[in-house]
């Protein structure tokens, strides 16, 4: 068993034929070219940006084993394996443990609204008891904005202390880094070993300095290596290379996210399947896409 390794993760996005069935061949090779030329430490598939609402239960089951045989290392994903059914979130979550794919982001139970946080609690608590290893590392995902059903600070405290290790991190995609920093002062973040990522690379200056581990986010499947530039730069946050990755994510603001990387992987790669998203979803307009390529090329050009 390994934890995540901290860092810059893209929320992958995912490849579907044209009955909507995820392509596990060409999600591992495009997992591979983020974990290498494309920039990022980690990687975190079939989330929101990579529609794992809309994919169905035999691809989420059957995706771990693509992974393993693909050898896509265990500390480099936090794969999504939250449903609405409780029992299908946990047959989820044992597919990816049974080939080594212990660090899981948890989205809730998202169809109905206004639930308590005792009938979370439940959630979270079965699919731990059901699963039984002490090797699970569960990622909380915060994304109220979507799901309508925030996780809150008091329950993150609550399952950390009953479940520990098992209750890893969080992925905070609420927008708000003080919802961020709530997180990571309510459990101690890195300095306790609870790993909370906001959703955003304009925060990761912001963040370290808070105790986070890093972000998971859905524009650095294209701009992660921005990021890792402005890391390595001397002035950090106040450098130009920052600058950049401000320019960039305010830039890819403009558009719907998931089907602005899925043309910009397209363009890159020169396949147009990659446009495809699960409905009710749609690509972008031929117009959209122009202003893309257009905006992104010049901002790979400076």
């Amino acid at each position: 068993m390994t934890k995540a390794r901290r860092g810059i993760y893209a929320a992958a996005i995912s490849p579907f034929n044209e009955n909507y069935r995820l392509e596990h061949s060409k999600l591992t090779d495009y997992c591979s070219y983020l974990l290498t030329d494309g920039g990022c430490d980690g990687v975190a598939p079939i989330g929101t940006t990579g529609e794992g609402s809309s994919i169905s239960i035999e691809d989420r089951v059957s995706l771990p084993k693509s992974l393993y045989d693909a050898g896509i290392p265990c500390d480099r994903i936090i794969v999504g394996t939250g449903n609405s059914s409780t029992p299908d979130a946990a047959r989820i979550s044992k597919a990816a443990l049974d080939y080594g794919y212990v660090n899981q982001l948890v989205l809730p139970p998202f169809y109905y609204k206004s639930v308590s946080d005792d009938g979370l609690y439940d959630y979270f608590s079965f699919m731990i008891d059901t699963i039984n290893s002490d090797k699970l590392r569960i990622y909380l995902y915060h994304f109220p904005q979507v799901s309508q059903v925030p996780i809150s600070v008091d329950l993150v405290v609550r399952l950390k202390k009953e479940f520990g290790p098992i209750i890893a991190g969080l992925k905070d995609s609420s927008g708000d880094f003080s919802q961020s920093a709530a997180f990571v002062q309510a459990t101690g973040g890195i300095e306790k070993d609870f790993d909370v990522y906001p959703s955003s690379e304009a925060f990761y200056f912001k963040g370290i300095d808070a105790g986070c581990a890093g972000i998971i986010s859905g524009s650095t499947n294209v701009f992660a290596t921005f990021v890792k530039a402005a890391i390595k730069a001397p002035d950090g946050q106040d450098s130009k290379e920052f600058k950049k990755v401000i320019e960039a994510r305010s830039f890819i603001g403009g558009f719907n996210l998931m089907a602005a990387m899925k043309s910009a992987e397209a363009n890159r790669i020169g396949d147009a399947d990659w446009e495809r998203l699960a409905p009710p979803l749609r690509p972008l307009k031929p117009e959209e896409k122009q202003k893309l390529y257009l905006g992104l090329s010049e901002i790979f050009a400076n």
